[in-house]
């Protein structure tokens, strides 16, 4: 999620949707905070054992199953002309693997050239690109109508596996504030849910915002970083898209919008005169406007679909258990260090339960909101995958890993379909900048 400026909010759809190059401050759309009910104010003074009958409590119900989506009353029907698009990518997300390149039209996505099995390492761009102008030569086309793209069957598989930790939460965040809970499946998009995943431009979390933007909805700081925590992250979600559908009136351009900005998506509305999202994609012309925002939606569309019917795309596949836990909103400012004696975790727990910390916080800020496990014997959010398998659920295999020169954990952890907290952990590193090129690292892949 990248250069997301909010679009003007005009009073009629007409006047809204013809202001695109208009940006004016959120009115109203901040993150939503937990009713204080009847809660105490804490005092700085207050003794740390009592903090706990001093906060607002709030338990997020994650032994809730997540909703499975009713097709016939989703908002989110495949628009006329979007079919192969959204067939193409069903099949990059659930049937192509991380070894095989998939060169198609990207004008005629019905058209798949050639698939070729080329290993788990990547390709350079000459390769590519050589390939490219000999599948071009063979079908008498011009080199722009062949494209390559990766399969992420595995990726996609590891990422709904990892959700069953908080996607009944999710849901739930995004009911509360009456949007539809299709929306709960972008991160297959943008993340496959991983809380460590980091883009090379600097967007994080599962949510993948970008500083900038994840400031206008949460914390973002060098101290508290709640696109780290999946739970603050999925508010400040489902607050900014509430604000794109009120701005640019339709689920179509407000998902668009997540990958090209409202401010964006407004002005294309405005120069092609026209809202359909498909039109856009066949008519609109600007640099930015390239293959990836106008695929996004036909990506969302598929993730949806998958989604929504796991055991249909990858069946056996088991979700991991629901993570329960607790929610209390500090009233006023008070120390890590008070909080965590209080808690009865260890510092390190309570930083894994909070991972929005960082390790060297001392003040939390009011209105952050602690979270802590119902059950003592509930492992932490971060440390999940960590956990024995059970019964039912599969061991997850180490490969051995030589780092490359400029080569990215967050590359690695896509490229096994592992997570990167997973990969830092099994690896004692604290963070991923102490990644080095030569070294042999160890990757749980699943």
């Amino acid at each position: 999620m990248s250069g997301l400026t909010p679009a003007c909010h005009c009073l009629t759809r007409k006047t809204r949707l013809l202001c695109g190059a208009l940006a004016i401050a959120i009115n109203g759309m901040t993150v939503a905070v937990i009713s204080a009910g009847e809660g105490v104010v804490m005092q700085r003074t207050a003794k740390p054992l009592l903090w706990v009958v001093l906060y607002t409590l709030v338990v997020l119900p994650a032994s809730l199953p997540a909703q499975q989506i009713p097709t016939t009353s989703s908002p989110f029907v495949v628009p006329a002309g979007l079919e192969p698009a959204v067939e193409f990518w069903k099949r990059v997300f659930s049937e192509f693997s991380r070894s095989q390149l998939i060169f198609f039209d990207p004008f005629d996505m019905t058209k798949i050239y050639e698939v070729i099995e080329v290993g788990e390492d990547n390709r350079t761009n000459t390769y590519i690109d050589d390939e490219r102008a000999r599948i071009a030569a063979a079908n008498g086309v011009d080199i722009e109508r062949v494209r390559a793209q990766r399969g992420i069957k595995e990726r996609t598989a590891a990422g709904i596996k990892r959700s069953g930790r908080y996607l009944a939460q999710i849901q739930q965040i995004f009911s509360e504030r009456g949007l539809p809970i299709e929306l709960t499946y972008l991160p297959i998009v943008e993340s496959s849910y991983d809380m460590g995943a980091r883009s090379s431009v600097g967007a994080l979390g599962i949510w993948q915002f970008m500083p900038r933007t994840g400031r206008e909805y949460m914390r973002v700081n060098s101290l508290v970083d709640e696109r780290r925590d999946p739970i603050e992250s999925s508010r400040a979600a489902a607050a900014y898209l509430k604000q794109a559908y009120d701005s640019l009136g339709s689920w179509p351009l407000a998902v668009t919008s997540y990958n090209y900005g409202q401010g964006g998506m407004a002005r294309a509305v405005a120069q092609i005169e026209s809202d359909n999202l498909v039109e856009l994609i066949e008519k609109y012309e600007h640099p930015y406007w390239g293959f990836a925002p106008k695929h996004f939606y036909a990506e969302f569309l598929a993730a949806v679909e998958i989604g929504s019917n796991v055991s249909q795309y990858f069946p056996g596949l088991v979700l991991d258990s629901p993570v329960e836990m607790k929610e209390i909103e500090v009233k006023g400012k008070a120390t890590l260090n008070s909080l965590v004696a209080s808690s009865g975790l260890s510092r390190a727990e309570f930083l894994a339960w909070n991972p929005a910390l960082a390790p060297t916080a001392r003040i939390l800020p009011a209105g952050y909101r602690v979270k802590l496990p119902v059950d003592r014997a509930t492992p932490p959010i971060v440390t999940v995958a960590q956990v024995a398998p059970s019964a039912r659920t599969t061991q997850a295999q180490v490969v051995h890993h030589r780092v490359r020169r400029g080569e990215t954990i967050y590359e690695i952890a896509r490229r096994y379909g592992a997570s990167v907290e997973n990969i830092l952990q099994i690896n004692g590193l604290r963070k991923s900048h102490l990644l080095k090129a030569g070294s042999t690292i160890r990757v749980p892949k699943i």
